[in-house]
């Protein structure tokens, strides 16, 4: 009967009264009553929290202030018994707990009733009487103060109760602000961080603002060259130059956390109201809104514009897409790369889910809310690196593809293995860092909760709440696996650096601290733009077709070049082909008087040809204004166009000199064939 007795109580407690319990602490101690309306009854120890949630007798002292003038009139001999069966319910060493009998509850309401109107007071709800045992004893019961019989069989610390996790009132916050710590509303957690002692928080701040400042430099160098020379990094790569700017943020807002230590991240103590230092959450807190929604949102967009790189390499390879079609596309990236990280964020800052963070002094989510950690952090972090690994994979194999099928010359082929390794390299030092963050969280969000319940073992006696219930493990967090963490956060950003270090980057700082910009003065007078060809058709072209070079549409007296590009013809010919070429020349020039164009005084010029072999024979053409006149004197009305015999880089001085050797040679017949062409217009 009293086993059942006991059982029924316990039941009666959890149905009653309203415990927020997380299902993972408990054990209580019983301690001396302070209470002053409580004390000289038959029990002089209580247990705290009680069953009203008052989890010190500070705080319960407060709450039964109302009732004092009750006790003081004594307006029944039930109503000190009944509220001290409440506010500090007896205590015994193993457990027990019994509630008062609604019997008792409803002779102190009845004869006290008249006197509570009087003052004001009204009875509370807990305090119901339909919610206590219906019985008629007075409390407490004599079962309540004997020793359990099976105090000999079994330890104080075998028979245990779940409390859940009760908020120290050094952790309390204003209710109107929405913090939450472990499944209780207003409550955070303590700051500095829970886990660490404070020199190990003093080195990971010290090696985070270092790691912070080469990450920064590397990521700024990136985009200062990107500066530097715009036009270099086209289509597919130049993702890599938002990538770089998305992670030089990044590095920019941890190490402002380092000089700002945890003056943002945390809230002050507050001593004269049992205040201690808290961690910030939400967005009442400006400087750490700002520092999140900088970190978040560039954090996220860096990871979404790699995928980005891997799309656009993607479609170099596989579609053969070139730079213009791809950059068709830009305004289409720019809106997913920086719209989706916009959406995260604005949704983030909407759910009040941010959280400062005592290590490195930032502001971000998911460091104790492990939902947001799931839903906002890992899901799209890992699905980031499938879609990019994927796309990436397509694209390397395509490009093997062509490598091992198509022949190639050996200058294009040795571009195609270095391209594939760059891609390989860049791909390597990006993916090994994020998916070494996402194992971090992963392990982070798996031990959680061991991490809490040892914290609260360890801190329950100085915080006075109850101590961790059936305690199967304990463990607490390695100092290196936050920084390993952080270490991969920022390291993520510094592959951009190898992607553009090249000599060429080399000449491009020297110029620039030289005071020099690199220019084409001929190309610069004439507005001739060239272009070299698109990477992709130049390595997957075959090696009997020309090399085209795109111009962006330039314009001579009037006649115009094609809408978008002009294509000049290098012809990779050996050096034995030279002797014939001057041959094959005269049978091209009989379409000569095709391009010719009338002027006003009746005579026919040439201003436009098609071939090298044609554009050799202007250089010979009486009519000054489209001969070598216009080459050596840079007009402003003529577009030069830099040829190539042998290389890809001669000047057009090579291609006079040519001419001249052409025009030396006996046999030649380019007057005459002018000549005649002229004669037949």
């Amino acid at each position: 009967m009293d086993l059942f007795w006991v059982l029924y109580s316990t039941l009666t407690v959890c149905m009653a009264i309203n415990m927020e319990a997380t299902g993972s602490h408990s054990l209580f101690t019983c301690e001396p009553i302070t209470l002053r309306m409580c004390q000289g009854l038959s029990y002089n120890t209580t247990f705290m929290p009680n069953l009203l949630n008052h989890y010190d007798q500070q705080t319960a002292a407060l709450a039964m202030e109302p009732f004092h003038p009750m006790v003081n009139l004594e307006c029944s001999t039930e109503i000190r018994p009944f509220l001290c069966a409440l506010y500090a319910p007896v205590c015994t060493e193993y457990g027990r707990v019994t509630l008062p009998c609604r019997r008792l509850c409803q002779h102190a309401k009845s004869d006290c009733y008249k006197l509570m109107d009087m003052f004001g007071v009204t009875w509370p709800d807990e305090m119901d009487c339909s919610r206590f045992p219906d019985c008629d004893e007075s409390y407490p019961r004599a079962i309540d103060l004997l020793p359990s019989r099976d105090e000999t069989e079994e330890s104080p610390s075998s028979v245990q109760r779940d409390y859940g996790f009760w908020c120290p009132r050094e952790l309390k916050i204003e209710p109107d602000l929405g913090y939450s710590f472990m499944g209780v509303r207003d409550c955070s957690p303590p700051c500095p961080n829970m886990y660490f002692r404070k020199d190990e928080l003093i080195f990971a701040r010290y090696f985070i603002g270092v790691v912070s400042i080469v990450c920064l430099s590397a990521t700024l160098f990136t985009f200062l060259t990107f500066l530097i020379d715009v036009g270099r990094f086209r289509y597919p790569e130049r993702p890599i130059i938002f990538y770089a700017v998305c992670y030089m943020m990044v590095s920019l807002v941890f190490f402002l956390g380092f000089l700002l230590e945890d003056r943002v991240s945390c809230n002050a103590a507050s001593p004269g109201r049992f205040r201690a230092s808290t961690i910030t959450q939400g967005s009442h807190n400006k400087a750490c809104t700002l520092l999140f929604m900088t970190l978040y949102f560039f954090t996220m967009a860096g990871s979404v514009w790699w995928v980005i790189l891997t799309i656009t390499w993607f479609l170099a390879a596989v579609p053969k897409w070139g730079s213009e079609a791809i950059e068709k596309k830009a305004l289409l990236f720019h809106a997913v790369a920086w719209g989706i990280p916009g959406a995260l964020t604005i949704t983030l800052m909407a759910m009040n889910k941010i959280e400062g963070d005592s290590i490195s002094g930032v502001c971000f989510v998911g460091l104790y809310d492990l939902m947001a950690l799931r839903w906002f952090l890992l899901v799209p972090l890992a699905l980031d690196v499938v879609v990019g690994v994927v796309l990436l994979l397509a694209g390397i194999a395509a490009l093997n593809r062509v490598r091992m099928e198509i022949p190639l010359e050996k200058e294009n082929q040795d571009k195609l293995v270095k391209f594939m390794i760059r891609i390989g390299v860049f791909s390597v030092l990006y993916l090994v860092p994020l998916l070494t963050v996402i194992g971090c969280y992963l392990y982070e969000q798996s031990h959680r909760s061991v991490w809490e319940t040892t914290w609260v073992q360890e801190r329950c006696r100085e915080y006075h709440i109850p101590c961790p219930f059936k305690v199967e493990q304990t463990s607490r967090p390695d100092i290196a696996l936050f920084l390993i963490k952080y270490l991969m956060m920022l390291v993520v950003g510094i592959p951009s650096v190898f992607w553009v270090g090249s000599k060429k980057t080399c000449f491009e700082w020297a110029s620039f601290f030289n005071g020099h910009r690199r220019k084409d003065t001929a190309v610069h007078e004439s507005r001739q733009v060239l272009q070299e060809p698109d990477f992709t058709q130049l390595l997957l072209r075959d090696p009997n077709t020309p090399v085209v070079r795109k111009s962006r549409g330039t314009s001579t007296q009037g006649t115009s070049t094609h809408a978008s590009s002009t294509h000049l013809a290098m012809l990779d010919e050996p050096p034995s082909a030279s002797t014939s070429r001057a041959g094959s020349m005269r049978s091209k020039s009989s379409s000569f008087h095709g391009s010719l164009h009338r002027s006003r005084d009746g005579r026919y010029t040439a201003c436009s040809y098609r071939g090298v072999e044609e554009r050799t024979l202007r250089l010979d053409d009486p009519l000054q204004h489209c001969g070598v006149n216009r080459l050596n004197s840079h007009s402003r009305h003529g577009s030069l166009q830099r040829l190539e015999s042998k290389s890809r880089h001669s000047s057009v001085r090579d291609l006079t000199i040519t001419a001249q050797a052409i025009q030396s040679s006996p046999g030649n017949g380019i007057h005459r064939v002018v000549g005649e062409d002229a004669t037949m217009a």
